[in-house]
């Protein structure tokens, strides 16, 4: 019988570098889930060493999971004063949505270009899924389907660059998306109804009608989040304005629809 190989200092170091890797990766997530399930609010104060003892981990691995939640816009740290569970107002989620779409836009165009079969039939089961909560209106039993659908989409763009900083700013927007979803349950259906064209336009190749439809899809998403908070697009952007910033650009559809 061999016996196992012997593994030197540097070997030793190297695996408890991945471990340590791993469970900062694990810890990550697990605070990531709290904080986009409500269960840790936004602008609550996390405390590590609390952290560290709920989930059965020293403070390193929190310490690795709290830096890597700070790159990616969900908490922020305050020198001297802590680390706190993001805030988004409304006039940054108002911003943050122009990013989005330009985002999606080009996602949609990628998509149409590079995705298979198999991912088609996917999006279609998530817009059947989203169909069928219409009646019931349960914005909680919606917000998952929208995610994965937007999921579908990512992964079938095919672009990982492209993916990190979509994925930054969805966290960022969801942040205060999920303090306000409760609000806009009526608008399901028309949310449903553009999720479908736009599968119809990516399942076709139409690489330029999913761009447009995605990018207006996440403007109208904005316009309907404002009607819903009943809080005028137009004082937003001009207060903008004001401030030296353009407000977002409104393709032709957009704007027939916005008079």
């Amino acid at each position: 019988m061999k016996s196992a190989p012997h593994l030197n200092g540097n070997s030793s170091a190297a695996i408890d570098t991945v471990r340590g890797n791993s469970l900062a990766t694990l810890t990550q997530r697990e605070i990531e889930r709290m904080i986009m399930a409500g269960e840790l609010s936004a602008g609550s104060r996390l405390n590590s060493a609390e952290i560290a003892e709920s989930l059965g981990v020293s403070r390193a691995p929190v310490r690795e999971a709290i830096r890597a939640l700070d790159e990616a816009g969900l908490v922020r740290v305050e020198k001297n004063r802590g680390i706190f569970v993001r805030e988004v107002t409304l006039e940054e989620a108002d911003a943050i949505y122009e990013v989005r779409a330009a985002l999606e836009g080009l996602i949609g165009r990628l998509a149409a270009q590079r995705i298979v079969a198999k991912e088609i039939e996917q999006l279609r089961g998530v817009v059947r899924r989203m169909a069928a909560i219409d009646h019931e209106r349960k914005p909680e039993a919606y917000y998952p389907l929208n995610v994965a659908f937007h999921d579908l989409m990512l992964t079938a763009a095919r672009n990982r660059p492209l993916a990190i900083h979509y994925r930054r700013v969805v966290n960022e927007l969801d942040l205060y998306r999920r303090e306000t979803i409760s609000r806009i349950h009526e608008h399901i259906p028309i949310s449903t109804k553009e999720h479908r064209a736009i599968v119809e336009a990516v399942a076709a190749g139409d690489a330029q009608r999913a761009e447009r439809l995605l990018y207006d899809h996440v403007i109208q998403s904005r316009e309907r989040l404002h009607k819903a908070l009943r809080t005028p697009l137009a004082a937003l952007e001009s207060k903008a304005a004001r401030r030296g910033a353009q407000p977002a650009a409104r393709t032709p559809a957009t704007r027939r629809k916005a008079t």
